[in-house]
């Protein structure tokens, strides 16, 4: 590799003259890196959370479920309308009929909670899972199945929405 005399790779910058002392020119992409390492922070970490909204049919024991059996902790709530719950880089938005996602569509669709989409959520254990969250009286729509990726279950909350759960197969 052929370097100028900067030190620099060569077609890197370009030297000039300015009166008597010479100047040496960074390419936009150079002096834009220096600037993010000049103001990058490098203790902070950045988390970029994942939001994903469920339709709930009570935003309260929405709340209890999630926080009580699944280890979600409370973000923010607006009683009965809406609330959010965050697991790691989760959020999970509860929205209820009287917030803004529960308003009727132009064409008088209701949102409503229920379906097949769900998040999953992933356990080392999920024979002791599904033990301990029946002992809670908790409602599953299968039994675990196994496959070449791991074994799952799908969890219904108290809106019908589904969790999965899933233990990834033993490497």
């Amino acid at each position: 590799m052929t370097r100028n005399s900067s030190g620099l790779a060569a077609g890197v910058g370009a030297r000039y003259l300015r009166g008597s002392r010479a100047h040496f020119v960074w390419p936009d992409f150079a002096r834009r890196s220096a600037r993010r390492r000049r103001n990058s922070h490098c203790h902070r970490k950045i988390v970029r959370m994942v939001n994903v909204r469920y339709m709930v049919t009570d935003v309260e024991a929405s709340i209890s479920f999630y926080v009580t059996h699944l280890g979600f902790i409370v973000r923010s709530k607006a009683l009965p309308a809406f609330a959010d719950v965050v697991r790691g880089e989760l959020r999970l938005l509860l929205s209820g009929a009287k917030s803004s996602a529960g308003r009727p569509m132009p064409d008088g669709t209701v949102p409503a909670p229920g379906g097949w989409n769900r998040i999953e959520l992933v356990v080392d254990d999920i024979g002791a899972e599904v033990r301990r969250l029946r002992a809670a009286g908790l409602k599953f729509r299968n039994d675990i199945v196994t496959g070449p990726g791991g074994s799952q279950i799908l969890l219904e909350d108290p809106s019908g929405n589904v969790v999965e759960l899933f233990q990834p197969a033993a490497q």
